[in-house]
């Protein structure tokens, strides 16, 4: 019965558009889903048509300049997953001679490809019978059948993948996906659900016991760890120095400022490295930017760059202004940037 509930929903009721529904290409599903994984699809769109339109085939990705990726990603934040997404590229082209692997335990080997994006790729692009189970699966699965395990544990993500593979319309597998993720999108959304529109309604148990806001089982709220980042933006009227992130920490291979890591909001400028007198430095712009476990707390220092020794300067990489969009940034420097017309 739910299978078919949803399939006649999605015949009669779903027109939700995207500009990868639909297409069978694995390259374009691949860069959709993996965009997907880490924004909302209007704001996924944006960035899709600018990855695709740079980098059309695999092969082009494969041999692409890797600052040049990161600027085409720059906004999406996760740069692990965009040097996956490189990394693959490569692996592609070198291991299966560009041709996208059509069986799924292949492409679930595939570097940052997890159960989500195999099952995905694996039944658009070859309709083949694998489940996707994604924030809206697990929604309207919850409801539906109050289901009590929570998804952010390793029982929960076993469960509702058998669940959802025993549910799978095993000969419309493409359809079934994209109906399931569409209704929960549009229909069973996670506030303000549209439940007298839903054809589930008769035998949704969460509903029935006025519990809709219940499911799904949240997860444990994350505890951010605060980190307080002083970035010198040094400049004269045409140029600005920036520095290449090398550590294995976050932003690893992204440009930002010269900066210093302290326990606290306020930092000593006097530093036999710089040796500035804290009356030459006004006070900070402050900007946040709040990633996974961490949040970062960014004071920005406006300084021109003759207060600086010239062997500081040296150990900093000097760019035209006018060339800040080739260099890929984290989100709050980007911030930065749109608020002061450096962009």
């Amino acid at each position: 019965m739910f299978k078919e509930l949803l399939l006649h929903w999605d015949k009669t009721s779903n027109h939700r558009t995207m500009p990868w529904k639909g297409i069978k290409d694995p390259y374009k599903i691949w860069i959709s889903e993996i965009i997907l994984q880490q924004t909302r699809v209007q704001q996924g769109a944006v960035y899709y048509h600018k990855l695709i339109e740079k980098y059309p085939t695999v092969f082009d990705l494969a041999n692409a300049n890797e600052q040049e990726l990161f600027s085409v990603w720059q906004g999406l934040g996760y740069y692990s997953r965009c040097r996956n997404l490189h990394a693959t590229a490569k692996s592609i082209v070198a291991n299966h001679n560009g041709i996208f692997p059509n069986k799924h335990e292949v492409i679930l080997s595939l570097k940052g490809i997890g159960d989500y994006t195999a099952a995905a790729i694996a039944s658009f692009a070859y309709n083949l019978p694998h489940a996707v189970v994604d924030g809206n699966v697990v929604r309207v699965l919850s409801r539906i059948f109050m289901i009590t395990e929570n998804y952010h544990t390793t029982k929960g993500k076993k469960y509702f993948l058998e669940l959802s593979n025993q549910l799978l319309d095993k000969k419309h597998p493409a359809k079934y996906n994209q109906a399931i993720m569409d209704f929960g999108a549009t229909v069973c959304k996670p506030q303000n659900p549209l439940c007298n529109d839903c054809p589930f309604i008769d035998i949704c148990k969460s509903f029935e016991l006025d519990k809709i806001n219940d499911f799904p089982i949240k997860k444990e709220k994350i505890i951010h760890k605060k980190r307080h980042f002083h970035f010198f933006v040094i400049e004269d009227e045409q140029h600005i120095y920036i520095t290449l992130r090398t550590e294995k920490d976050i932003w690893q291979t992204l440009h930002t400022f010269y900066l210093v890591e302290s326990d606290a909001e306020v930092i000593s400028f006097s530093q036999k490295e710089y040796n500035l007198k804290s009356s030459t430095v006004n006070a900070p712009q402050i900007f946040k930017q709040t990633l996974s476990h961490q949040k970062i707390i960014g004071y920005f220092y406006l300084l021109p760059n003759d207060l600086f020794p010239s062997t500081f300067l040296k150990k900093l990489q000097k760019i035209r202004k006018n060339s800040i969009s080739q260099y890929a940034f984290p989100r709050i420097i980007i911030s930065f940037f749109e608020k002061n017309n450096y962009l």
